[in-house]
């Protein structure tokens, strides 16, 4: 039910513009009235009504006034002048106040009950309006963290679904203009692996989100470790970021250990541009957070630079210390590749299935990306590595099969098969089946009979 005002010093037009509204409109307004500007204004705040009728000409506050100060409190509500006068005095300020229609006194039913419609039918389509952005802002609010993993494995690893690292930069706000790596690492990995990722990844991710102001991705759980990207500040100066860096680091170890009984080790990787530079920052970080043999610790690579503790990295001097250091990347970029071949499978056979399902129907190659949200290009490329046959040919093979086996139980004419795998054109049919068995439908109905 709506909330409707009627603002007007006559009683008698009060109760007139009600009934008109009760007797035409049955059961579709909750009426309130009022009978000043003053008491518009604090009706409109105490019930914050949908629709306004207002009179234009009152004691005290006049109408327009006390359009105006309703407006800047509920700006969505739809406001109607009602004048005994000529409306295009008072047009253009009016319009100003978002004020498109006017009733004339004596107000006609025809007029009341037309204008009330057509605001309900905006209301209405305003409704809607929101729910759908509200829907969509929900699904964006779950696709995010996906997305931002996406990205995140971007810098760790160069192998991807096919999409583009600026586009999604772009799409998560992330500049790749100057950004740094915080790896946390997770020192005990019989322990960690006994916990709930969830929990550890939400932990990680809201303590990300909420103790940086600027944009971050986080990184699924991998191998013992997470991945954080942030985004430097333009303003902030080299020397005060390391110190953010490092209070940051210190936290994000202080909290783990609070909320989730583990000790971890934070290494955080010097501040580089555009995706190469990230990905050196990740496995600056993953160095850094190995350089201490006890957790707890919070090491930055800047600092190990300066203080000539990279020298495993280019000099193996230190053989022991640097095989270590790089099976332990190693290790982690593994993992990564293998989670990746997974979900490349997993996208793979819910493809398959939602084909199989629907190879008797006119399904394209673009529909099937779609449903497994993927580029459609992208998809025939690791469909046919995965499947081992084109989208076309695995669709083919599954309608002719099918129609094998119609024609096998003779229920059927060959142009009620054709039409029951999928074809609609019984000679493209013939063409196709004698293109993948060697033989056309009717010699091969012949055969089996």
């Amino acid at each position: 039910m709506y909330r409707l005002l009627i603002a007007d010093d006559e009683a008698l037009e009060r109760e007139g513009l009600e009934w008109i509204v009760q007797r035409m409109l049955p059961d579709q307004f909750e009426i309130i009235h009022a009978e000043n500007g003053r008491m518009a204004i604090e009706r409109a705040e105490e019930h914050r009504p949908h629709i306004i009728l207002m009179d234009v000409n009152m004691p005290g506050i006049q109408g327009l006034d006390a359009l105006r100060e309703i407006k800047r409190q509920l700006p969505e509500t739809k406001m109607v002048l009602v004048t005994a006068y000529d409306y295009f005095s008072y047009a253009k300020e009016a319009l100003t106040l978002g004020v498109k229609e006017y009733i004339v006194k004596p107000a006609r039913r025809e007029q009341v009950v037309q204008t009330l419609q057509q605001l309900v039918a905006e209301l209405e389509r305003e409704r809607l309006k929101r729910m759908e952005d509200l829907q969509l802002r929900d699904k964006v609010s779950q696709l995010q963290p996906l997305v931002e993993n996406e990205l995140a494995l971007m810098f760790m690893v160069d192998q991807v679904l096919g999409a583009s690292a600026p586009l999604l930069s772009e799409w998560l706000d992330f500049p790749l203009d100057q950004g740094c790596s915080v790896v946390i690492a997770f020192s005990e990995p019989e322990h960690v692996y006994s916990l709930d990722k969830k929990k550890m990844y939400d932990t990680v991710r809201s303590f990300a989100k909420s103790h940086f102001a600027g944009p971050s991705l986080i990184s699924s759980f991998i191998d013992r470790h997470m991945a954080v990207f942030l985004s430097k500040p333009p303003d902030v100066q080299d020397s005060d970021w390391q110190s953010i860096m490092r209070q940051y680091g210190e936290k994000l170890c202080s909290i783990t250990e609070r909320q989730l009984a583990l000790t971890v080790s934070i290494g955080i990787g010097s501040t580089h541009s555009d995706v190469e530079g990230l990905r050196k920052s990740y496995f600056e970080a993953v160095f850094a957070s190995t350089y201490f043999e006890q957790g707890g610790k919070v090491c930055l690579f800047a600092e190990l630079r300066k203080q000539g503790g990279v020298s495993s990295l280019s000099n193996p001097s230190d053989q022991r210390e640097s095989t270590e250091h790089r099976s332990y990347v190693l290790s982690a970029l593994q993992r990564i590749r293998e989670e990746r071949e997974e979900q490349t499978i997993h996208v793979l056979d819910k493809a398959k299935n939602y084909i199989e399902s629907r190879f008797t129907e006119d399904i394209s190659l673009e529909e099937a990306a779609d449903f497994v949200h993927l580029n459609p290009h992208y998809f025939s490329k690791v469909f046919k590595q995965h499947i081992g046959e084109t989208f076309i040919d695995f669709l083919t093979r599954l309608r002719i099969e099918k129609a094998k086996e119609l024609m096998a139980s003779n229920e059927l004419s060959l142009k009620e098969v054709c039409f029951e795998v999928g074809y609609k054109d019984p000679n493209y049919f013939s063409r196709v089946f004698k293109k993948v068995t060697g033989m056309t439908p009717t010699e091969f109905r012949g055969q089996e009979n």
